[in-house]
């Protein structure tokens, strides 16, 4: 990791800058694989997914059998483990659904919103050498909550053309109607354009690396739509001298370990706090099975010294992190100045693991600066509002000349003619 003593504010923008691949090349990469399934429909799934992921697939949606042989597979601790999360998930998320409430602006004239699920949506879920069925309870929870008719789920398979039986156990518990066994570019391009085994959908979700992610910002630009540009994972930490650095570093090596362009960050006050935070996470390094993938990270990661709480808070801020963790004696207050991130973790026993598996909240997050626009999935990311309203004779009585005035001065007499027919 990289240390930066007492940054001056010009060199700001540079330093809270992700790693990114090469643009050019990288939509044009991206941009030949859509094009190819969207011509080719199954037969170019299936021929690059023999060449990304060295699976030769006779077919691409999961057989029931697959199913079964799951649920049997998983020790009972996982299984309990995954439902109990899917508790939670769905006790937070549940609390999201509302009422329509219908309001009367006028006497006669009554507006309301209803909330109603999309019919047809897609869930992305990295799979490879990090499975990732703790995203299937993220936004498979929310789509069953916002009543979408169909759920369908892309995930890479293994060079068996197999996927995690926890990935086939979770699409299960939460109502996921159909899941083929698909992954990167490949997988967007079935789920946006339709092929003769992937139905078309309206909205893709999930997390990737940067294909997936330009993939999913390519088809947006064709008409479909995608929850947020959720590309590799990423954490900023503020600390004080309160907090153990131990902790500090188990929640950087976390976020590390997603993958070689994920980027974790450490702000602190303390030149004591950021030396023994940089030890400890040499130290838990060398136990990781992914320590590799993580050491590549930190190579993109910084520890920031600063000279005041405040300049942290402001530096946090732009770089609107996809998880901050306020690991310091006055986190909650803290917390109220926070107006840039994805999601927030408050004090020493708020791990950010805890918001990835299993607290309630949803770990779909706006990364690479996109929290200063972004929300994070949730039941409202499944819905359409569509609005309504309905006029008596009076109410129309009472607001038609409000409405004809407005037509006629913006030179629209047919709208005005609608309100004046109807008074006459």
């Amino acid at each position: 990791m990289r240390i930066y003593q007492y940054p001056d504010p010009s060199t700001y923008a540079s330093l809270l800058q992700r790693p990114v691949a090469a643009a050019v090349s990288l939509e044009q990469t991206v941009r030949k694989v859509l094009d190819e399934v969207k011509q080719n429909g199954d037969e170019a799934v299936i021929r690059y997914t023999r060449q990304f992921d060295k699976a030769i697939l006779d077919s691409l949606q999961v057989p029931a059998a697959d199913f079964e042989e799951a649920e049997r597979s998983l020790s009972t601790e996982l299984k309990q483990a995954i439902l109990t999360a899917k508790e939670n998930i769905s006790t937070f998320h549940s609390k999201q659904v509302t009422a329509p409430e219908v309001i009367e602006t006028m006497p006669g004239i009554q507006c309301w919103r209803k909330s109603v699920g999309i019919e047809k949506v897609g869930l992305y879920i990295p799979g490879g050498s990090a499975p990732l069925f703790s995203t299937i309870l993220m936004l498979g929870v929310p789509a069953s909550i916002a009543g979408c008719r169909e759920i369908v789920l892309c995930s890479p398979p293994d060079q068996n053309g197999k996927l995690h039986p926890a990935i086939l156990f979770a699409a299960k518990a939460v109502g996921v109607t159909k899941v083929f066994r698909i992954g990167g570019v490949q997988a967007i391009a079935a789920m946006a354009y339709g092929t003769a085994s992937v139905p078309k959908v309206y909205k893709i979700f999930g997390p990737g690396n940067q294909y997936v992610t330009c993939a999913k910002q390519l088809v947006q630009q064709e008409g479909l739509a995608i929850d947020m540009p959720a590309g590799p994972s990423e954490v900023a930490v503020y600390a004080d001298e309160t907090a153990p650095p131990a902790y500090i570093a188990a929640d950087l090596l976390s976020q590390a370990e997603h993958g070689a362009d994920s980027q974790v960050l450490l702000m602190t006050c303390s030149e004591k706090l950021l030396q023994q935070v940089e030890e400890a996470v040499q130290d838990q390094l060398r136990t990781l099975p992914r320590k590799e993938i993580a050491a590549k990270a930190l190579e993109n990661s910084k520890l920031i010294l600063v000279r005041t709480e405040e300049e942290a808070m402001d530096l946090l801020n732009q770089y609107a992190a996809e998880h901050l963790i306020l690991s310091c004696s006055n986190a909650a207050a803290l917390a109220d100045k926070v107006i840039n991130a994805g999601s927030v973790f408050i004090g020493n026993y708020s791990p950010e693991s805890v918001g990835d598996y299993a607290s309630g909240t949803n770990h779909t997050l706006p990364t690479n600066g996109y929290a200063r626009a972004y929300s994070g999935v949730s039941v409202d990311s499944f819905v359409r509002k569509i609005t309504f309203q309905q006029l008596s004779s009076e109410g129309l009585q009472r607001i038609g000349n409000t409405v004809i005035e407005m037509a006629e001065a913006e030179g629209l007499q047919a709208h005005a003619n609608a309100v004046r027919v109807r008074l006459q």
